[in-house]
């Protein structure tokens, strides 16, 4: 397609470091350690695409690991939950036995900012 040649894509941290979305900080060092040692460079010599997965596999750790830098690229990343509505999360959350009504999800709700329509 013509025009998305400037199309920027994001990493998918979570996805890097083979952890869910709501992985804890000992989770994220766990899967960062493993994928560190069979990544490493110095055990697939001259493989520049290995090279390259390891700085990728660091990167990834470097933001998920620090706690204002994780919450910046939740925020603001692009994955795979960014293409639900608030109300969709918020009816998931619901089937997950998760109250969703919280202060949060009420102050959304009365300022009409994060919820997008609805299809007819």
């Amino acid at each position: 397609m013509e025009g998305n040649d400037n199309k920027v894509t994001h990493k998918d941290y979570y996805k890097v470091l083979e952890v869910d979305y709501d992985a804890t900080d000992e989770k994220i060092r766990f899967n960062y350690r493993r994928l560190a040692l069979k990544w490493h460079p110095d055990k697939h010599k001259g493989d520049s695409a290995v090279t390259a997965k390891f700085q990728e596999i660091n990167e990834a750790y470097k933001v998920l690991s620090d706690p204002d830098k994780r919450l910046d690229y939740d925020i603001t990343g692009n994955y795979e939950i960014d293409k639900y509505t608030l109300r969709g999360m918020i009816l998931t959350c619901n089937g997950l036995g998760i109250n969703h009504t919280s202060i949060w999800a009420q102050q959304l709700k009365e300022s009409g900012r994060g919820v997008l329509p609805m299809s007819a």
